[in-house]
């Protein structure tokens, strides 16, 4: 677990490598135990233990390195050798003082051993609440949009259910609370998950439902409506598109992903102009106001996907999430599970 410093994670400051390495190692581990099969279920029964398992697994790396690294600061001061020294580091980093010292082993390093010990578990034990209460806030906002943009959510099924069920006077009202509450989510979201990795990756209780595809689907769903209905736009959308793609940057960048700091508006996008005429009808289909021409609003929505996609996709590819439409590829090459 990482505790925050200043805005950075304890792991940034002090020890990055243990938090990159065991969470490689745990990814790596829980790709093994899912294989290459095509039940997404039965991946996603696997995957709902990931986060757990990387903070146990922090923790232990953590400990363990202290243990060694005392270990061989006590080895020439006792008279027992390599394993009398395991004895003292253990003893005085858990505070049993099971085994005294044989020796003439300097104070401070026992001193220090037993206080390390406890500012490694302390702290794990003091942030499980504030861990918590992050991934309670964020999974609420995420199995609140389930209803209003399908299970995995798509942006376009947003603006859909959403025409289905409103007047456009109302639905611009519901839009403009959707996305006021969206701002403030993404920016809860980039400032808990970059501080404490881990959380990025516990999953949504929903085997379907992902943080990462309820983003991308709010943000697809707002440049679509600038991009087609300019003069529906109620004025947070803009606000949570930017709150948005900073949320994904500010993550993929704590995770060393390689995305642009400033893609240009003229930048290509993998998703295809085929894919937007798609959308754009069955958007038509529910009565969604198109007040724009499919490829002049492609020129405009383009320009406001490619603030996002590449980061979006690189987190959703990277946490496994549930293969939606227009979330990109997976690594067992999954075909997209449609918003239902």
């Amino acid at each position: 677990m990482a505790v925050p410093v200043a805005g950075r994670s304890l792991a940034a400051v002090a020890g990055g490598w243990v938090t990159r390495w065991t969470d490689r190692i745990v990814d790596w581990a829980f790709i093994v135990a899912v294989g290459a099969g095509e039940d997404y279920l039965r991946r996603e029964r696997v995957r709902v233990a990931q986060g757990v398992t990387l903070l146990i697994v922090q923790f232990l790396a953590w400990l363990g390195s202290s243990f060694i690294g005392f270990s061989l600061l006590l080895w020439p001061f006792v008279a027992g050798g390599i394993t009398q020294a395991f004895a003292v580091a253990g003893g005085s980093i858990t505070t049993l003082g099971f085994s005294g010292p044989a020796g003439t082993i300097p104070p401070a390093i026992v001193f220090a051993a037993a206080a390390s010990g406890l500012v490694i578990v302390a702290p794990q034990i003091a942030y499980l609440p504030a861990l918590y209460a992050a991934y309670n806030r964020r999974e609420t906002e995420v199995a609140m949009l389930n209803t209003r943009a399908g299970e995995p959510s798509w942006g376009p099924e947003l603006l859909a259910r959403t025409s289905l069920a409103e007047t456009d006077e109302s639905a611009s009202d519901t839009l403009s609370d959707l996305y006021a509450q969206w701002e403030r989510w993404a920016v809860d979201v980039a400032e808990s998950h970059s501080a404490y990795l881990p959380l990025v990756r516990f999953r949504s209780s929903q085997p379907r439902t992902s943080w990462v595809t309820a983003l991308l689907a709010v943000l697809d769903s707002a440049a679509l409506l600038q991009a087609l209905s300019p003069k529906f736009v109620p004025v947070p959308a803009r606000h949570c598109l930017r709150a948005g793609y900073l949320c994904f940057r500010q993550i993929a960048r704590a995770m060393r992903l390689d995305v642009p700091e400033d893609p240009h508006p003229d930048d290509p996008i993998a998703l295809s102009y085929e894919e937007f005429l798609d959308a754009v009808t069955h958007l038509r289909d529910a009565g969604f106001p198109v007040g724009r021409d499919p490829a002049e609003a492609w020129h405009h929505f383009r320009g406001w996907r490619v603030n996002y996609e590449q980061a979006a996709y690189a987190l959703a590819f990277t946490v496994d999430a549930p293969p939606a439409l227009w979330s990109g590829p997976r690594r067992h090459g999954l075909a997209a599970i449609s918003a239902r």
